[in-house]
């Protein structure tokens, strides 16, 4: 434990120290915030019928996505553990004495956690001091708001574990642009970040509620905009622990069963 404490703490360091590129991104960010709203401005503007979500609901859905880009995000990516596997540098992380899953889910958590501690106190300061409506609301209550940091915490966990499954599948198709392409674009679709799941049709929101994906995105942000209680939060919350032991479990056993199998030639 005292080796994963280790990497968490030196990858969190090494990535804070990127200030200069955590500027341009939020600069990004905050574009690609001002965009997606007008575009769910002027939707809401001539739609005849009642939405599922509400627009403010919808905007503070929006700004804490920008926020917290880092944490949601499939196609962040370590290109560092995809060099390991596809030169054959693995065999060096295999003669460690700790194991190989601990110590890439320390990394990959420490470097997301950076990214978003850099990134999210600017956007959510100038979100709450915006003009309406493209102000960020607060929560609507204290409990609401710890349901949240509770909500996003889990998120968070269960998105390295989803990640985790990516870098292991390269195990085996040697192809990490494939592998994050297809995680990506499946899976940041089925988690909202596309289209909020309120927003879908039925029947596809039916398929994204028995999948992992909703729980490491949508689930916070709604919890926080109040469009689900908190009753249904302490439910959800106890989905994404079940959820998150699953996905550790599952990745623990495709990563030994990926061990088992790897071949480095070279001498």
């Amino acid at each position: 434990m005292k080796a994963y404490l280790s990497v968490f703490r030196l990858r969190l360091t090494n990535v804070m120290q990127y200030r200069t590129a955590a500027l341009a991104g939020v600069v990004t960010q905050f574009f690609w915030g001002f965009i997606i709203i007008m575009v769910f401005e002027a939707f809401y503007s001539s739609s005849v019928v009642s939405p599922p979500i509400s627009l403010e609901q919808l905007i503070t859905y929006v700004w804490l996505q920008q926020a917290f880009l880092a944490f949601v995000m499939l196609w962040f990516r370590d290109n560092e553990l995809f060099e390991l596997i596809t030169t054959g540098n693995i065999a060096y992380e295999l003669c460690r004495p700790s194991g190989i899953y601990g110590l890439w889910y320390a990394k990959l958590l420490a470097q997301r956690l950076a990214s978003a501690l850099l990134r999210c106190l600017p956007i959510l300061g100038v979100a709450l001091l915006l003009p309406e409506p493209y102000r960020l609301p607060l929560p609507a209550n204290p409990l609401a708001f710890l349901m949240f940091i509770l909500a996003l915490l889990f998120g968070l966990f269960m998105m390295v574990s989803l990640s985790m499954l990516m870098y292991i599948s390269v195990f085996v198709t040697l192809s990490p642009a494939g592998s994050m392409l297809m995680f990506a674009v499946v899976g940041e679709f089925l988690a909202g970040m596309v289209i909020p799941v309120p927003l879908m049709p039925e029947w596809l929101q039916s398929i994204v509620y028995v999948l992992p994906f909703r729980w490491t995105a949508d689930f916070p942000f709604r919890v926080y905009s109040g469009h689900i209680g908190l009753e249904e939060a302490a439910v959800g919350i106890a989905i994404q622990l079940i959820w998150l032991t699953a996905l550790v479990g599952i990745g623990r056993f495709a990563m030994a069963k990926a061990l088992r199998n790897v071949v480095v030639n070279g001498g």
